[in-house]
């Protein structure tokens, strides 16, 4: 029975650590996509030191060449004047030089393969990186709809409070303004001259009584009639 209980606990406990983590799952991808954006970043500017670097090496290198070329050129006239001894001291500082340029060269060689599997991997995790932002903005998102469906559904919650107190307010308002239009229509009714110039109106769009608007064959009996009157002085 010890043993059932001692299990039972440990299930819990696992299933509470598992239900934290659950809740927490943007904020520990956030957290994991900045520690993998901050070691990108580390990447690219050890990779930028290192290009540079290589660049200055690459630079040694050229000075190293021109100068061996000017004291082989020197060594070479000193032996053809008879002057052994300088060829001689020139011959060692020659052997010296040519050492470090090969030194440099299988410096850069070697770098040159590195540094392409660099690039190429800082490639990839950038790539990585940015679907990673783009999952986790989609992630983000359909947490926020979640969290809107879960709050809608469960009796008493904000969202659901809320969204009940604004449909009870729009009800509010809109019966409020049935009531304004009704009262309105109302006392116009109770009018006796509003009455009385409704039913005049009625009665004058009939054709009984005095015209007291212009109607269009009014205007246009008005216009005709200045045309012929215009019509002999032109």
């Amino acid at each position: 029975m010890f043993k059932i209980f001692l299990t039972l606990f440990r299930g819990s406990v696992a299933a509470a650590e598992q239900e934290v983590v659950d809740r927490s799952a943007l904020l520990i991808l956030d957290q994991q996509i900045r520690d993998a954006g901050g070691a990108l970043d580390r990447a690219r500017r050890a990779l930028a030191v290192a290009i540079a670097q290589d660049e200055a090496e690459g630079k040694r290198l050229d000075s190293t060449l021109a100068r061996l070329a000017d004291l082989e050129e020197r060594a070479t006239a000193a032996l053809a004047a008879g002057r052994d001894d300088l060829a001689t001291e020139a011959a060692e500082a020659i052997a010296l030089m040519e050492a470090d340029r090969d030194a440099i060269r299988q410096a850069r060689a070697t770098f040159a393969a590195e540094a392409a599997q660099l690039k190429t991997a800082v490639a990839n995790a950038t790539h990585r990186l940015a679907e990673l932002e783009r999952g986790r903005r989609i992630a983000q998102a359909a947490e926020a709809v979640r969290r809107l469906k879960a709050g809608c559904g469960a009796p008493g919650s904000s969202a659901n409070a809320a969204l009940t107190d604004a449909e009870a307010t729009l009800k509010r308002l809109r019966e409020r303004q049935a009531e304004d239009a009704a009262a309105e229509a109302a006392l116009q009714s109770l009018d006796p001259g509003s009455a009385s110039e409704n039913v005049a109106s009625r009665l004058e769009a009939a054709g009984f009584g005095r015209r007291t608007r212009p109607t269009a064959a009014d205007v246009l009996e008005r216009l005709r009639e200045r045309a012929a009157t215009a019509a002999p002085a032109s």
